[in-house]
């Protein structure tokens, strides 16, 4: 059998590889097309991946689809930038508004663990005031959630990633200890403690899902700074390695390289199955339930394809919104040059952060906040950040390049607000599956510029204030997406309802980030995740007193 993970699936023959040991396999329950399984879930990253763990060790039946490859992280990724790009969502999509998305590796993953395979291992909870941000904060969108709820959900996925962070964490409600120790914070990340300091605010080391100590086949973090392409020791503790695995074990299907067209209705307002495509042809596979959780592009993506004479307008979408509110997030940077050797590329990219603008509304022009964190950059990624950013070419990019060891940055990820109309939808190009193309329009507003003016006068004050010098900013970068299915009370302003359920069709639900109302100031994974945890749980509940 070829063993060419992009272009022949692996996960088959009542096994899947595992990820966690050379050449192993992992025993793989299987169902047929035509055997109706409780949820078919389009989509294995941070809400997928997390839900269809949960609904598998629940007792449900469970196949989950991924249009991605079933990587082996020890034997499949190399310490290589250009290599790694495989891990990427390259297909073409168009991008246009008045400040067009970059779109692939910021924000995008096509595989098997979706993006947290390369993602970098942030995990921050939520501001409880951002569960309520119009009512208490004045901007944005409520979530039908409560923060304190949520509380325990984190709680419940820092476990199960045995993140690794501080044993205060400055900011915000009172939580447990982290499973694991804070990783010891690299020479970047003391420059941003020093500029902090010198401005009179808190910094910590960043909480990471990157273990600092043994857990399991899982060594700790060895420092080799090739986060962001894929961890070749599994130190990261990806959907990959953490949901997946328990997944399976608990009786899921996973189908790799399984491209997922349509889905289809019955005349009973209820989904029936959905249509993907495999090895080559399109198949069909019946369930009583479909998740959809394929992030906040081809989520949409995917229900105005399945649009039909019943829903002309795409499935869920009643009340017009599917495809609208997308939000990324605003990831500028200032970066400078210290006299000595930082050699930032030593360790996951962000070990120190800081929160302050997420927690204070003093002295703010603009709604909604920012943390912002210490860079480590790859070679070829700072070689295109200086040809982009700076127009830097030939021997003058060769000089700056000689710098390499001594550049330090620091970098937001920073709250932009939802708007109606930025969004995707269909365009007439047809990809290599003859499926609609995804448009992607995206505008700031001016609140949004306030922000990221804000941050960098900030951040740059914070650069000097560490004893930078040459220092310059970097204005064009952006990442996570998130929106695009909003969440909430009332079926005419939302998506789905507060447990992910469509409010058009009770048999369909959205679990991943597009369910997000508003974006926050810090990275979306984690609450990706515990959105997921408590949708499993309703879930399960719902089953329990005949509601599903």
């Amino acid at each position: 059998m070829s063993d060419d993970p992009l272009h022949t699936p692996r996960a088959t023959g009542g096994r899947a590889p595992d990820p966690l040991r050379r050449g192993a396999w992992m025993p793989m329950r299987e169902y047929a097309d035509d055997e109706e399984v409780d949820f078919a879930i389009v989509g294995t990253g941070a809400g997928g991946g997390t839900l269809a763990c949960k609904l598998a060790e629940a007792g449900f039946s469970v196949v989950g689809l991924d249009a991605g490859p079933f990587w082996r992280p020890l034997e499949d990724f190399a310490s290589d930038e250009t290599e790694q790009h495989k891990l990427y969502w390259t297909d073409e999509r168009i991008c246009d508004g008045e400040n067009p998305l970059q779109l692939g590796s910021n924000n995008s993953g096509q595989a098997v663990g979706g993006s947290t395979v390369h993602f970098a291992m942030v995990s921050l909870r939520f501001r409880p005031e951002w569960f309520k941000s119009r009512s208490q904060l004045g901007y944005g969108a409520d979530w039908p959630l409560d923060w304190r709820e949520m509380w325990d959900y984190y709680a419940e996925v820092e476990q199960a990633l045995k993140i690794s962070g501080p044993v205060r964490y400055p900011w915000g409600p009172k939580r447990p200890r982290y499973p694991y120790r804070a990783h010891e914070v690299n020479a970047a990340g003391l420059v941003l403690a020093k500029g902090a300091e010198a401005l009179g605010i808190d910094w910590t080391p960043t909480p990471l899902a990157t273990v600092s100590a043994p857990r399991g086949l899982s060594p700790p973090c060895v420092y080799r700074g090739m986060c962001v392409i894929g961890c070749s020791t599994n130190a990261k503790q990806s959907a990959l390695i953490t949901w997946i695995p328990r997944a399976i074990a608990a009786g899921a299907e996973i189908r790799d390289l399984a491209m997922v067209g349509r889905i289809e209705t019955n005349g009973r307002d209820r989904v029936t199955g959905l249509h993907y495509h495999r090895a080559g042809r399109w198949r069909f596979q019946k369930a009583r339930n479909v998740v959809v959780a394929g992030y906040a592009i081809e989520t949409p993506r995917l229900l105005l394809m399945s649009a039909n004479a019943r829903y002309p307008d795409g499935l869920a979408n009643s009340s017009g919104l599917v495809g609208k509110y997308l939000m990324t997030q605003a990831n500028q940077a200032v970066w400078g040059l210290m006299d000595e050797e930082i050699r930032s590329y030593k360790g996951p990219p962000s070990l120190a952060i800081t929160e302050h603008w997420n927690y204070c509304d003093d002295g703010k022009d603009f709604f909604g906040g920012y943390a912002y964190m210490s860079q480590g950059p790859l070679p070829t990624l700072w070689a295109t950040t200086l040809a982009s950013s700076r127009g830097i070419w030939g021997q003058e990019l060769v000089d700056q390049m000689e710098n390499y060891n001594h550049q330090v940055g620091l970098k937001i990820v920073g709250e932009l607000q939802p708007q109606e109309r930025n969004r995707v939808t269909l365009a007439d190009e047809k990809d290599r599956f003859g499926l609609p193309i995804a448009r992607v329009t995206y505008s700031l507003c001016d609140n949004d510029k306030r922000l990221i003016g804000h941050s960098m006068k900030f951040m740059r004050r914070a650069l000097e204030a560490a004893g930078a010098r040459d220092i310059w900013d970097q204005w064009d970068d952006t990442c996570h997406l998130n929106g695009t299915a909003r969440m909430g009370d009332d079926p005419r302003t939302s998506v789905v309802n507060v447990d992910c359920r469509s409010w058009d069709i009770p048999n369909l639900w959205i679990c991943d980030g597009s369910v997000f109302p508003t974006v926050g100031g810090v990275n979306p994974s984690l609450t990706i995740q515990a959105i997921a945890c408590r949708t499993g749980d309703r879930i399960r509940e719902l089953a329990a007193r005949g509601e599903l």
